[in-house]
Parts: structure tokens; C-alpha cells; sequence
């Protein structure tokens, strides 16, 4: 897989993969954190409308039997009560005549013939007694049409089979809570588990509340009440029980206001599920986990506002810690696969620049000596500008050798050289002749301009580094600008902000704007480009900045243009 486009495809495929997968990951995590607190939700407020029906329920759980009638006889009320009051005997009126509640529509009570009645709605001159102080007229009237529509719903065959005759203290269903420690259960099995609490809890409340009634011993028959049950009747919510009393069997309850009720406890709920409602729902018709104990109503949760917050947790810490370090680590294989690629794109266009560059001296070197060695060459100027032209082309080899070398021990982490304590004089001066020299090779001239006031100065250099450094610059404007009328080289010395500057100025085209950014970059000429540009392959500059930093210093472009090129040799003062 030589080519970079398939590497580059190959590892946004794998990227694109990752980020999938930890996209689908952290969806999958989000929505059952989303879910696990809508659960928690649902348990709570399942648990808050149990605790806020209790009163209801044990208010209407505890009512005597005796009170499903209008009046009753003070002296039997717990005995033989549904007899006829005979004469003189003193009547009680019930409590419910004077009952109100937004809670319940009626109370009512079906006899062991059918007939369905009401302690609200008195009859004969029980009504007569009620209406002397205990119930207003207008009031039995609307009682009475609602036991009207009651009569038309209720049927009691069907009522009667749907409730319970247990006395107190009968045995509750197990508690599926009640599993050995460490056994896993689903949310499904957890949240049944919640509902068997709650119905547990609430038979407890019913029977602990039968049992605070006791009958009174002096009984002159056998009375026993069942627990009130909550149940449908086409469509009316009722809170009813059988009651056993003289032989007879009677059913008795309240008939509650279902949508006054409902909205009752859902404004409980409604800083839990903002979005909730609540349905009928029959026993086992798989609604259990989220069914009410006390009502046969389930609640329907419906979904967490668009703006919720969970708030921070474990989990979001987790996953926001695992995409910074999916995105780190992608972002450190993007740039080692980047500086990969770069790299071995450089290097591949290293070798043919190396290979064009090494060619022309080679086949020079061929040439010239096959021609000096069969005497081919007449002449003894002749000769002589052949063995010069030799003698340059294998500087110009030593010149490349000696940079490539220069540069890998850099890369190899060995330093160029030892770093002294020399006069900046002394350091020109000792390069000058060189500089000279390879300027003249080019036919132009090289001009010192070192002022009095900085040759004494010290820096703390390598000068064989230093010597190399200049002399790449001084190469490269030979090369560059040959071309140009003017064939002066500045080599000029001066103080940059508290440091020593030596900048090499030509008078030639100057850097083209479009290879500025990787001037510096070793490897960055192709064969093309140089087989279209100066001699060299693109290693002189970036060995040069390596020696100046290694030294304390730095190297940079100071100046492009038309008229000419100005590179800076930066060093520090010992």
C-alpha cells in the first residue's frame, strides 16, 4: 500500500468505524440512563399516588357497616341493624348524609334482594328526618339521579364475583422483593416486584384497619365486613365490599369521580413525569408493573421533557472521558500517519533529487576522465580546464555528502560539535577564505562588511557549524543568483536585539512566495524540481537552521524580493 490515498482511505474507513460504533455506544448508554431515571420516576410516583390515595381508601375501609343507611338504631347498630326501627327506638343519622368530597360521586348499598340504595338519598320519612337539618332537598335530588345512573350500571352478579370475603388478617401474596441477595432481575421483574410491595402494603393498611373496628362483644348475630376493593363497573370507578351481616349478604361502597381523581393524582406526580396519565386497566392483563395497588389503574408515563437534564453522573463522566480519549488518540494516529506519509513522500523525493544531482558530476567525472586518461585532450589548457572542471564537480559531491551526513547525525540525536567560546572576528575570518573561494567558482564576489564594533564581540558557537552554515548560504546564492548583474554576495555582521546577527545578502530574484513554507523542510525537492531549478536537493537550509538552534541561535528569511534574497544567522553572545 504504497500510495497515500489508500492509506488515507483505510484509515478513515477505520475512523468512520470507531466513531460508529462509539456513537452507537454512547446512544445505547444514554437512552437507558434516560430510561433507568424515567424507571425511578415511574416507581416514585407510583409510590407518592399510593401514599396520597391511603386516606381516601382507609376513610372508606373504616366505615361501619351501619352506615350505609340513612338512619340507624343507636341500640343495634352493630347487631341486628338492617331490621326495621320499630317504635321508640332512637335514630342515629348516618355521617354520609352530611358527607362532602370532590373525591366520591355516592355512596351506595345493594341488599341481598338487588335493590341498590343510598345512604344520600333517603326515602319515605327517612327523607322527611333528613331533610329537618341533616341534607338539603336540592341536594337528595342530584343524589338520587346519580343513583339512578348507578342502578343502570351496576350489576350485581357481576359486582358481587368480583369481591373478596376474607376476614382480617388473611394471608397476602408473596413479595417477589423477598429473592436472595445477588439474584439479577430485570427492569420488568423489578418494577412487578415494586407493585407486590405496594399491594402488600395496602391489604396490610386495609386489614390493620378492619382490625382497629372490632365488633363488640354483646353481638346477637354474625357480622363479618370484607376488604374494600377498587373496581370498574362499565366505565364508573367503585370502591366496594361484601359485608355478611344477620344471614344476609350486602354489598356497599363508593362510587368515586374518576376524572376528578385522576387529575388528583397526577398533579401529585407532575414535577416527576410532566407528560404522565392514567388508564384503567384489568388484573392480569400484563399492566402489573405499573399498576396501582389501590385503584385498577395503570400509569402511563409517558416520555421526559425535550429540555430534561440528568444532571452530571458516573456514566456521562465516563463516556465524555472516553470520546476525548477516542478523539485524542485519533487525533495523535492522524498525525503520525500524516508525518509518516510526509516523510516517506520526502524521502522518496530525497533519493530522486540525490539521484538527478549525483548524475551530472558523475557522468562528468566519466567523461572527462576517459578522455584525459586515452590522451583524447590536446592541449595543455585544455587540460587543465578539464581537470578544474573535475576538481569543482567533486566539490560540488563532497558539498552534497557532506550535508546529507551533517544532517543524519543531527537526526540520529548526535550534536555537530562542541560548543566554544569565540571572538566574532575570529569566526568570519576563519570561514572567509572558503566563502571566497566558492564564491569565485561561481565568478561573483563575496564582501565582508564586519564593523570594528561588533569583531570583538563573543558568542558561544561551533565554528566548523557555523563555517558549514554560511557556506550553504553562500552556495545557494551562487546558484541562485548567478543570473543577476549585479554578482555581489554581502556577508555582513550586527546586533539583533542583545544577539549577534550575520546575514548573507544577494542581489538575485530572490525566494518565490510559493515555496516559503517548506523552505526549511529537509527532503522537499523532487527530481523535478531539480531538474528545473539550481543544483542541490533541498537539504542545505534545513541542515543549516538545525546547526543555528543547536547552537543556541536560529536562522531565518529576512528578506525576498527583486532585489534579492537575505538570510540571518542568529547566535547567541557567550
Amino acid at each position: 500500500m504504497n500510495r497515500p490515498w489508500q492509506i488515507w482511505t483505510v484509515f478513515g474507513l477505520g475512523l468512520a468505524l470507531m466513531f460508529g460504533a462509539m456513537g452507537w455506544v454512547s446512544v445505547e448508554l444514554v437512552t437507558a440512563r434516560r430510561e433507568a431515571i424515567l424507571e425511578e420516576n415511574v416507581r416514585l410516583a407510583l409510590w407518592r399516588m399510593e401514599s396520597t390515595l391511603a386516606p381516601l381508601v382507609a376513610q372508606e375501609s373504616g366505615r361501619p357497616y351501619f352506615e350505609y343507611t340513612s338512619f340507624y338504631p343507636a341500640e343495634r347498630a352493630y347487631t341486628n341493624m338492617f331490621a326495621p326501627i320499630g317504635p321508640g327506638e332512637v335514630r342515629l343519622p348516618s355521617p354520609l348524609l352530611e358527607f362532602e368530597s370532590p373525591l366520591v360521586k355516592l355512596h351506595f348499598n345493594l341488599g341481598p334482594g338487588g335493590e341498590l340504595a343510598s345512604p344520600e338519598v333517603p326515602t319515605g320519612n327517612m327523607r322527611d328526618l333528613a331533610e329537618q337539618g341533616y341534607a338539603k332537598p336540592e341536594r337528595i335530588e342530584r343524589d338520587a339521579a346519580m343513583l339512578d345512573q348507578l342502578r343502570r350500571i351496576v350489576q350485581p352478579a357481576t359486582l358481587a364475583a368480583a369481591l373478596p370475603l376474607g376476614p382480617p388478617g388473611a394471608a397476602l401474596p408473596p413479595v417477589a422483593a423477598n429473592q436472595p441477595q445477588g439474584q439479577q432481575l430485570s427492569q420488568a421483574a423489578r418494577n412487578l416486584s415494586e407493585y407486590q410491595v405496594r399491594s402488600r402494603r395496602y391489604q396490610e393498611a386495609a386489614n390493620s384497619q378492619m382490625l382497629a373496628n372490632p365488633e363488640p362483644p354483646t353481638l346477637l348475630g354474625d357480622v363479618t365486613e370484607g376488604t374494600m376493593t377498587a373496581l370498574w363497573a362499565d366505565g364508573a370507578l367503585l370502591l366496594a365490599r361484601r359485608v355478611r351481616a344477620g344471614g344476609a349478604e350486602y354489598i356497599q361502597g363508593a362510587w368515586l369521580d374518576w376524572p376528578a381523581v385522576r387529575q388528583w393524582l397526577l398533579s401529585e406526580t407532575r414535577d416527576l413525569l410532566p407528560g404522565a396519565g392514567l388508564a384503567p386497566c384489568a388484573a392480569g392483563d400484563g399492566h402489573e408493573s405499573r399498576r396501582l395497588a389501590s385503584l385498577p389503574v395503570r400509569l402511563v408515563p409517558g416520555d421526559l421533557p425535550a429540555g430534561f437534564s440528568e444532571g452530571w453522573s458516573p456514566v456521562l463522566a465516563v463516556l465524555i472521558a472516553a470520546w476525548i480519549c477516542v478523539l485524542v488518540a485519533s487525533g495523535a494516529v492522524a498525525a503520525l500517519l500524516l508525518g509518516t506519509v510526509s516523510l516517506s513522500e520526502r524521502r522518496a523525493a530525497f533519493v530522486s533529487a540525490v539521484t538527478h544531482e549525483m548524475r551530472t558530476p558523475l557522468t562528468t567525472f566519466l567523461l572527462y576522465t576517459e578522455m584525459l586518461g586515452e590522451d583524447m585532450v590536446a592541449g595543455e589548457d585544455k587540460r587543465r580546464r578539464y581537470l578544474a572542471t573535475l576538481r569543482a564537480e567533486a566539490q560540488r559531491l563532497a558539498h552534497l555528502v557532506e550535508n546529507v551526513l551533517g544532517y543524519a547525525r543531527l537526526e540520529q540525536g548526535r550534536p555537530a560539535g562542541r560548543l566554544e567560546t569565540v571572538r566574532l572576528g575570529d569566526l568570519v575570518d576563519g570561514a572567509a577564505e572558503r566563502l571566497r573561494t566558492r564564491a569565485a567558482q561561481a565568478g561573483m564576489d563575496l564582501l565582508l562588511d564586519l564593523p570594528e564594533a561588533v569583531r570583538p564581540q563573543a558568542v558561544k558557537a561551533d565554528p566548523s557549524a557555523v563555517e558549514q552554515v554560511l557556506l550553504n548560504l553562500v552556495d545557494n546564492a551562487c546558484k541562485y543568483a548567478a543570473g543577476a548583474e549585479d554578482r555581489r554576495i554581502h556577508l555582513e555582521a550586527g546586533r539583533a536585539g542583545g544577539r549577534i546577527a550575520l546575514s548573507v545578502r544577494d542581489h538575485g530574484p530572490g525566494v518565490a512566495r510559493d515555496v516559503w513554507g517548506r523552505l526549511f523542510r529537509p527532503f522537499s525537492k523532487s527530481a523535478q524540481d531539480a531538474a528545473n531549478s539550481a543544483p542541490g536537493v533541498g537539504l542545505g537550509l534545513a541542515l543549516s537552521r538545525r546547526l543555528a538552534r543547536g547552537m543556541g541561535g536560529d536562522l531565518r528569511l529576512a528578506a525576498s524580493g527583486a532585489g534579492g534574497a537575505s538570510f540571518v544567522l542568529v547566535l547567541a553572545p557567550a
